[in-house]
């Protein structure tokens, strides 16, 4: 099942990410894929929203994983640092590929496409003009 919507800003974006997080159950996973500054980030923070998520959500692209306390548990990954699916392993982070509570959302996932589990949400975001975005969404 694919689904395309487009987002006129930051706004738009967001709200998606709220309206997901409704549908989303523990032990899913959210693929998001898209060059920087594509929105990935604003979208994990729509999902976390919808989750109920009082704390600020930023990048973990330092520390390549957070989790939030919300309704249930937002994991938020980071891959773009990532070398290597390996790298996850070797760190422990491959057991919230699914998590066992809550919700796991990883950006730049393509480069760590092999540990995502089959069946998940995978969401491409496109620059179109200015703020407008296109997002491709597919389990």
């Amino acid at each position: 099942m694919e689904r395309v919507v487009i987002t006129e800003g930051p706004e738009d974006t967001m709200r998606l990410g709220e309206e997901l997080a409704r549908e989303l159950r523990a032990g899913d996973v959210v693929a998001l894929v898209g060059e920087l500054g594509s929105g990935k980030t604003t979208l994990a923070k729509g999902i976390a929203q919808g989750l109920f998520v009082r704390e600020p959500v930023i990048s973990p692209s330092f520390l390549l994983a957070r989790t939030y306390r919300g309704q249930m548990p937002l994991h938020h990954l980071d891959a773009y640092r990532v070398n290597s699916p390996q790298e996850l392993v070797e760190v422990g982070l491959t057991e919230l590929l699914p998590p066992e509570e809550g919700v796991t959302v990883v950006e730049w996932a393509d480069r760590v496409e092999e540990l995502i589990p089959p069946g998940n949400l995978w969401i491409r975001l496109e620059h179109l003009d200015g703020d407008r975005r296109k997002l491709t969404l597919r389990r």
